[in-house]
């Protein structure tokens, strides 16, 4: 399914790659993949950006995650809240009502199409808890919308926006994207397109995805609750505590990385560091049991259609820009997104692919 997605978005890239010097979008692009795969993966089958909202996917994604990350007044002063200062309330309600009625339709159809399906998707395992009455609690539609809603929002954006980032910083550093190709064509060629399989062979891949994930930390400021009353380093934390834990500021600690704010692939080199959240100078998908769960399929994904994109095509930046030009702004919300789309010009390099 993963191989399928990806090499129709290389065939599309390609066909534009066709008409000379085509700038393509590469945001929309990653975009629009990791949508796809998403529905694929959690709903068994893929869906428009209408049959959302008329926004399509990404923007009402990116909508939820920057109203999520903003900071109630309410919070502070539990007055305010009635009176929804900010008008959060009233756009987090809309918004509701969007994927509400999206979550709804999917759960009909499943539910409509029964037994005549050949396999079950995730929806079909979550309806046949609901129905067999064996959950430990009373499991019903609205435990299934938020499980799914909250698989669709980790999913889409975290993976689109670490591709995006680490895009970007190849872009920004073409002798990186030249030695990147390099161990690509060595390892795969320029006969065939990269493989899942190939993945754990390409030692530098590795290193350029772990440093774009360190420079760009996807969902920096996660919020985390304290379950019982607790001591660290002789501060009291409270149970019912919100805690806050800075990934920026840890992977971007100068006692800890030289040169911090440089991407520098190298630096990964003869190192052991992890990124499955067993050293705590890098965690990009967390640590123990509130880390992400979808944190080894993301890695995969991550690591296949950087691979892709880079092995199947040269990129160059539009109007001449210089690389140490392309703009790092960063979009608020709960994943650091780009500001503004990435934007590049492909050239294919594979030979009858």
């Amino acid at each position: 399914m993963r191989r399928q997605q990806v090499e129709l978005m290389i065939k599309s890239l390609k066909n534009e790659a066709c008409h000379h010097r085509a700038v393509v979008d590469l945001s929309a692009k990653i975009s629009s993949l990791s949508a796809d795969l998403t529905c694929l993966m959690v709903f068994g089958k893929k869906y428009t950006d209408e049959d959302l909202d008329k926004r399509g996917f990404k923007a009402v994604v990116n909508d939820v995650e920057h109203l999520a990350a903003t900071p109630n007044l309410g919070d502070f002063f539990p007055f305010l809240g009635v009176i929804d200062l900010q008008g959060l309330t009233r756009r987090l309600k809309e918004l509701s009502k969007v994927f509400d009625e999206f979550l709804e339709k999917i759960i009909d159809e499943h539910v409509q199409s029964g037994d005549q399906k050949q396999s079950k998707d995730f929806v079909d395992t979550m309806l046949d808890i609901m129905q067999s009455g064996e959950a430990e609690f009373q499991f019903d539609r609205r435990h299934i919308k938020a499980i799914l809603f909250d698989m669709l929002i980790a999913a889409m954006g975290t993976s689109a926006t670490a591709i995006e980032w680490i895009l970007t910083e190849l872009l920004r550093h073409p002798h990186v994207m030249k030695k990147l190709q390099k161990e690509l064509e060595e390892v795969v060629g320029l006969e065939r397109m990269v493989k899942e399989s190939d993945l754990e062979k390409l030692n530098y891949l590795d290193m350029v995805v772990k440093e774009g994930l360190r420079l760009h930390a996807v969902a920096p400021l996660i919020p985390h609750e304290a379950m019982e009353d607790c001591i660290v380093n002789n501060f009291h934390i409270q149970k019912g505590s919100r805690i806050l834990i800075n990934f920026y500021a840890v992977q971007r600690d100068p006692d800890i990385w030289p040169e911090p704010e440089k991407f520098l692939p190298e630096r990964f080199v003869g190192s052991n560091i992890d990124i499955r959240g067993h050293d705590f100078q890098l965690l990009p998908f967390g640590s123990g049991r509130r880390s992400c769960p979808g944190m080894q399929l993301g890695i995969i994904i991550v690591q296949l259609i950087v691979a892709q994109l880079v092995h199947c095509f040269d990129w160059e930046l539009p109007k001449g820009m210089q690389p140490c030009n392309l703009d790092v702004e960063e979009n608020f919300g709960l994943a650091t997104s780009r500001e503004n789309p990435l934007m590049a010009i492909p050239t294919y390099r594979l030979n009858n692919v």
